[in-house]
């Protein structure tokens, strides 16, 4: 996966400066899922897919072509295994693996959408089948340039002699949801070809539409910790990437130049101290870290032997723990994506407002390249202002504002490989002397601001990159004024489409414009000016919240670690929270634990055996118990407040996790009263003991079928 990295500071070739008609951006076809799956099941035939053919031009024209065994085949999934399932019942495990394509950065941030089911939904449909309804044909959903668009695809995919997948494949040889989503990016950017080169970035908000944040390990902030956990606690995606380097496979593990998954993040109690370690895993699904905390390292010894249980996994499935010190030395850049841009603010739980302005460079008329080629042109680019609005509600000093501006370039060919890179970035200037001109003089008069003024004032971002990406995102701390961003190309008279997106609590964005620049202006922004408000779901906000209201006044009365210096929780007050918890979306819902369940809860939960909760165990517990709930209300369709025999099956399978119809029954009679009835309570002891014995099993067992365990594990 060498390429990965290359995008970033690889020479593209230059724009063609003689092109006389603005060559706009190709938007993908669209197809009708529905009609064409109904017409399909009416005429009895499977779909084939004309406008991404079961051809050599489908995988491209370049260096693929030459890894291609002779004998290339297109079959379905029905030719492939007699019982093929589109996704698995397995999804607590990563079970992904990369194909002939490098493209490690698209499965990368793939394999972080799979901790996210209500997000993965978004992009993979669940209700698709090669049983009920199947013709042949799937579809997916992508963030495209500004836009939600459904790409069609038929289950022709490219195999060996062998049968075997050439592309992305899973463990499961029966599962097929990552081919085909893989087939369905493909379609969308030209060709398999053209996922060759990459950055885990790009993927991850075409799978969100959110907006990122790149952290420089080397230059990390002091809480990257804080950072990291609540992104692993909140709905963000992570993804990062190695140095690149002359070897492909490094001595301690590692291969040079590759995106990896951020899997999750542990705080350990060893004999010395606290650790903090972070969870990766290679898109290869093998080859894996070898130093500190690696599969063999002798330094799970210092945990207690519950917590190595559950956390050590002795396989090469291509997921590793490591310190986060070791993470910071041996990987370049962390990127976190998230829903809403909270992340760096820590303004959680509030509501954001996300502008879209989509706009275009053009030559002899909007096209005026950067400040830094003194061509007096920088005035004739696209110019919006920013007006950041005060919010009344912010528990954050009043003084400055939380603003993310990210600028986007799209594509003028619908190869995305093909299409040339162009060096992009915006500067942003601040000026209190606009606003008593906001809105009469500006807006009315449609006037950008003159040369002048650029040459007069200082942009807030002095230290402007511009880079040959195809996103440029930067997080402001703003005072609530009036700013103008100016979005530009490294050089004047070079062509382009474009996107600018800001997020903020509060702000108003419009566009300055001279009437020579209407025609075209009107074109690019017309059917792309959004204004939207989107609410933060983190999921540890309700809890936080609740617990430091009752709690925070009273930890001089709790236990402290030692070590830590944060409270810990005990099964009393693990049992007072839970039933003192108001339920967002379930305000009738009243939850009653018994102390024994929580002191079961807290045995379970406890890793390092204190006999409490840390507060990171206690969001492991917060995340299941959200999941659980939702589960549980959906199979109650009673609204008895239990679950019968019947409903405690289907639930465990909504769960993703696989039981005999014994093992369900003997747990009913474990749990369950008399009358076989499962409460919400039990259901969720009896759900964390499946979950956790399950893991054990997992990790403990070299052949999937039985362990082998020493008297103290």
């Amino acid at each position: 996966s060498m390429p990965f990295l290359l995008c970033l500071k690889k020479k593209k070739s230059p724009v063609p400066l003689g092109r006389s008609i603005f060559q706009k951006h190709t938007p993908p076809i669209q197809q009708n899922y529905q009609a064409l799956l109904e017409s399909c099941l009416k005429n009895k035939c499977l779909f084939t897919d004309d406008t991404f053919p079961a051809h050599i031009s489908s995988i491209g024209t370049g260096a693929l072509l030459k890894k291609l065994p002779r004998n290339l085949h297109w079959k379905r999934p029905h030719a492939l295994h007699k019982s093929p399932v589109f996704y698995a019942a397995h999804r607590k495990q990563l079970d992904l693996c990369q194909g002939l394509v490098e493209n490690c950065w698209f499965l990368a941030a793939l394999e972080a959408l799979t901790f996210h089911q209500d997000i993965l939904a978004a992009v993979v449909p669940q209700n698709q089948s090669f049983e009920r309804k199947y013709a042949g044909i799937f579809h997916f959903r992508f963030w495209h340039f500004g836009e939600w668009i459904d790409v069609v695809v038929d289950d022709l995919l490219p195999v060996n002699e062998a049968g075997e997948l050439l592309f992305v494949s899973s463990v499961y040889k029966n599962v097929f949801w990552g081919a085909l989503l893989e087939k369905a990016y493909a379609k969308l950017y030209g060709s398999y070809e053209d996922l060759q080169i990459g950055q885990v970035s790009e993927a991850l908000v075409d799978f969100t539409g959110g907006v990122n944040t790149r952290i420089k390990l080397a230059e990390a902030p002091p809480d990257l910790w804080d950072i990291l956990t609540r992104a692993t606690y909140s709905r963000s995606l992570m993804g990062c990437q190695t140095h690149l380097g002359t070897t492909k496979v490094l001595k301690n593990g590692l291969v040079a130049g590759h995106a990896y998954t951020v899997t999750g993040i542990r705080k350990v109690t060893c004999q010395y101290g606290p650790e903090n370690l972070v969870r990766l895993r290679n898109p290869w699904g093998k080859i894996e870290w070898k130093g500190d905390w690696s599969d063999s390292s002798n330094k799970w010894e210092q945990l207690s032997p519950k917590e190595k249980i559950l956390l050590r996994k002795k396989k090469d499935d291509g997921e590793f723990w490591m310190s986060l010190r070791d993470f910071k030395i041996h990987f370049v850049d962390l990127v976190i994506c998230k829903l809403t841009p909270d992340l760096m603010s820590q303004e959680d739980g509030k509501k954001w407002m996300y502008s879209l302005k989509s706009g275009r460079w053009v030559k002899g008329s909007t096209a005026g390249g950067s400040l830094g080629f003194c061509n007096g042109n920088f005035w004739m680019n696209p110019q919006y202002w920013l007006n950041v609005l005060p919010v009344e509600d912010s528990t954050k000093s009043p003084s400055t504002c939380s603003v993310v501006i990210s600028l986007m370039q799209k594509y003028s060919t619908k190869h995305r490989n093909r299409a040339p890179h162009l060096f992009i970035g915006f500067l942003l200037y601040k000026n209190m002397n606009l606003l008593p001109f906001f809105p009469e003089q500006y807006q009315e008069s449609n006037r950008k601001l003159p040369p002048g003024f650029f040459t007069r004032h200082q942009p807030v971002n002095k230290h402007q990159v511009f880079l040959d990406e195809r996103e440029v995102t930067h997080d402001f701390h703003l005072e609530p004024c009036v700013y103008v961003i100016v979005p530009s190309t490294l050089e004047p008279q070079q062509e382009s489409e474009f996107i600018l997106r800001v997020f903020s609590r509060k702000h108003i964005l419009r566009i300055f414009n001279n009437l020579v620049d209407n025609i075209f202006l009107l074109q690019a922004n017309g059917s792309f000016d959004t204004l939207k408000e989107i609410v933060d779901r983190y999921e540890g906000k309700i809890w936080e919240d609740f617990f430091t209201k009752h709690f925070e006044q009273k930890k001089k009365k709790l236990k402290f670690s030692s070590i830590s210096q944060n409270p810990e929780i005990s099964a009393v007050q693990l049992q007072r929270i839970l039933n003192n918890i108001s339920w967002r979306n379930f305000q009738s819902f009243r939850l009653n634990f018994s102390l024994d369940s929580c002191q079961g809860i807290l045995a379970l939960l406890d890793l390092n055996a204190t006999g409490t909760l840390s507060i990171q165990e206690f969001r492991v517990l917060w995340k299941r118990l959200l999941f659980y709930l939702e589960v549980f209300q959906k199979r109650d369709t009673k609204r008895s407040g239990k679950l019968d025999l019947v409903e405690l099956h289907t639930a465990v399978q909504e769960t993703g996790i696989s039981l005999s119809n014994e093992v369900c029954n003997l747990m009913a009679i474990r749990y369950g009263d008399p009358d076989l009835q499962i409460s919400f309570e039990s259901f969720v002891y009896f759900m964390l003991r499946v979950e956790i014995m399950g893991e054990a099993f997992r990790n403990l067992t070299q052949d999937g079928k039985g362990i082998y365990l020493r008297e103290s594990e």
